[in-house]
């Protein structure tokens, strides 16, 4: 089964609006594109549409959390990380604020748009900031338990939110918790840490791999900041070996929060899967993910390569 990511944002805000007369929702003139045009139609006076104005839309948002609302903003991730970032910064971060800042669009989704509107970047931009919760839901159903986490969670966060139908890799009795690692497969040879989509294309490769002889064990780290140490040390300590892999660039992303996390703790040999030192380019969503090395053969070489080196 395959589920846009942001068609289940915008039911699970609509789930939302229906529980909590506090939650608001502020839009950058992308409502169709985020889907937050479900909580529009559902509850226009609390619906924002702020227009091409990302800056202002952070500060707006701001300003709802000192007025004790749990504001959720939306925009495009490459623009709103772009534009908002010294809002982000200040306003929210800093000022400690409880705001809910949704990327639209992340990786390679709008891929016909071309090397600007593709956000490979912004978990590095937003797990740098103090105080910072960074997300990225596996699919569909995750998004909508992330979303009701999120209304519950006090402080600055950022989910990531794909625009493209990808597989539902989980089921809806899975526990979902902000900061917890779920362990999707079990493995004794070689540990696969992913996020978002990549998580299914992980778990094809451990399938893969698995008729090789090797058996990976695969964890879906859905939540980037704060890290699932304990779940990270627990794996390593009986595999060895350690493979990530995510819809972002290799510099300061997932791969970089796991080896920071493992350089002191436990070093082992180690692999990023991710998008290189570059920019996107301009094509389908399958074919991006091929030019950037997304795929489910390279996860099935790193495995070879830190299996060699163990």
């Amino acid at each position: 089964m395959m589920i846009a990511p942001r068609l289940a944002y915008g039911q699970a805000l609509v789930e939302l609006g229906q529980e909590n007369e506090d939650v608001v929702v502020l839009d950058a003139d992308v409502a169709k594109a985020s889907m937050t045009i479900l909580f529009k139609e559902a509850f226009p006076e609390r619906f924002f549409d702020l227009g091409i104005a990302e800056s202002d839309i952070i500060g707006t948002g701001a300003g709802f959390a000192v007025a004790g609302k749990i504001p959720f903003v939306n925009a495009y991730a490459n623009f709103l990380l772009g534009n908002g970032w010294e809002q982000i910064r200040i306003s929210v971060c800093y000022a400690k604020q409880n705001v809910k800042i949704i990327g639209h669009n992340i990786g390679a989704s709008s891929g016909k748009d071309g090397p600007t509107h593709l956000p490979l970047e912004d978990i590095a931009l937003t797990r740098a900031f103090p105080g910072m919760t960074v997300i990225e839901p596996v699919d569909g159903i995750e998004v909508k338990k992330a979303v009701k986490a999120l209304a519950e969670h006090v402080g600055p966060a950022y989910m990531r939110v794909g625009r493209i139908p990808i597989p539902v890799v989980t089921k809806e009795d899975d526990e979902f918790v902000i900061g917890k690692a779920n362990i999707l497969r079990e493995g004794k040879d070689v540990t696969i840490i992913a996020c978002g989509v990549m998580v299914s294309k992980a778990l094809s490769a451990a399938a893969a791999l698995s008729r090789e002889g090797l058996n990976a064990e695969v964890i879906n780290m859905h939540t980037i900041k704060p890290l699932d140490k304990e779940s990270i040390l627990k794996s390593i300590e009986k595999t060895g070996a350690v493979v990530t892999a995510e819809e972002h660039t290799v510099i300061g992303g997932l791969g970089s929060a796991v080896a920071e996390y493992l350089a002191t703790a436990m070093p082992v040999p180690m692999r990023i899967v991710g998008s290189p030192d570059r920019f996107g380019v301009c094509g389908t969503y399958d074919e991006i993910h091929e030019v950037l090395g997304l795929t489910v053969e390279k996860i099935r070489e790193a495995v070879r390569d830190v299996i060699i080196l163990k």
